[in-house]
């Protein structure tokens, strides 16, 4: 019987909806775990996260069968519900439309868990709009800035 094999390993950079510095250490564990659940129920696998105050990063080992705007369509909305039940935030929470998707290699995971769990640390020494447009150059993506997250000079 046939069967599809595959390695697709892509991190996700998203932002929260007017660059709020909105996720809090409170409650940022329970948020990751939430997301964690939404990637597993595709049958993805998180292999690391982490939510800054005003960005995410999510590094996920991808299942064929969902496509990537899916599978953001969905983190993106689950969490978002589950922030505004728990009202851990006044008013309405949301992301910002859109969000950053970046292949690797196997070979490249150690790499990527480490960059992603160790974003407190990068923060102080780059911000998140250096760091997304360094993504952005790096991976060679071509891009219009008009249509880039909101970014703001005090964030």
């Amino acid at each position: 019987m046939a069967n599809t094999y595959t390695q697709l390993y892509t991190q996700y950079v998203f932002s929260v909806k007017g660059r709020g510095n909105f996720i809090q250490e409170k409650f940022r564990d329970e948020l990751e775990k939430i997301m964690c659940g939404i990637i597993s129920n595709h049958k993805c696998k998180t292999y690391a996260i982490y939510c800054n105050p005003d960005h995410t990063h999510i590094f996920v080992g991808m299942h064929p069968t969902i496509a990537p705007s899916k599978l953001m369509e969905q983190v993106k909305s689950g969490s978002s519900n589950w922030l505004n039940n728990k009202k851990y935030i006044p008013g309405k929470f949301s992301w910002q439309d859109g969000y950053g998707a970046f292949t690797y290699s196997k070979s490249h995971i150690d790499k990527v868990v480490k960059y992603v769990l160790n974003q407190p640390v990068h923060h102080r020494k780059q911000s998140f709009k250096e760091e997304y447009l360094s993504f952005l150059e790096k991976f060679d993506v071509d891009y219009d800035p008009k249509y880039l997250f909101e970014w703001y000079d005090n964030a």
